[in-house]
């Protein structure tokens, strides 16, 4: 897939909030960090739990069951128990509405 998908009106995602969908089958969690949008697979690299529910420190979530970080910028693992990073998608503002795209098949 290698085109933009809507997400949500912008107003619906203020600064400091986050919300999931899915994209193909795929959990995807976006966040808006001070007017920046982000976009990661929404699944702990570590043992497959759920990332939302956890803390959002700056541009890193914490995972709420083993407290494995990753940033949402690059999607690396930033601390244990996780090692290998999750998936990132580019977002843009389009209209009043944040999208995102899938590029990691073509």
């Amino acid at each position: 897939m290698s085109e933009w998908i809507d997400v949500a009106p912008a107003d619906n995602l203020p600064p400091g909030s986050w919300l999931t969908l899915d994209l193909n089958g795929e959990e995807i969690a976006v966040f808006n960090v001070q007017g920046n949008y982000y976009a990661v697979e929404n699944i702990c690299s570590h043992d497959g739990g759920l990332l939302t529910g956890g803390k959002l420190e700056d541009h890193q979530v914490i995972c709420p069951r083993h407290g494995a970080r990753f940033s949402i910028l690059t999607g690396e693992a930033m601390s244990p128990p996780a090692y290998e990073p999750i998936a990132t998608f580019p977002t843009r503002l389009e209209s009043g509405m944040v999208q995102i795209k899938d590029n990691r098949w073509g």
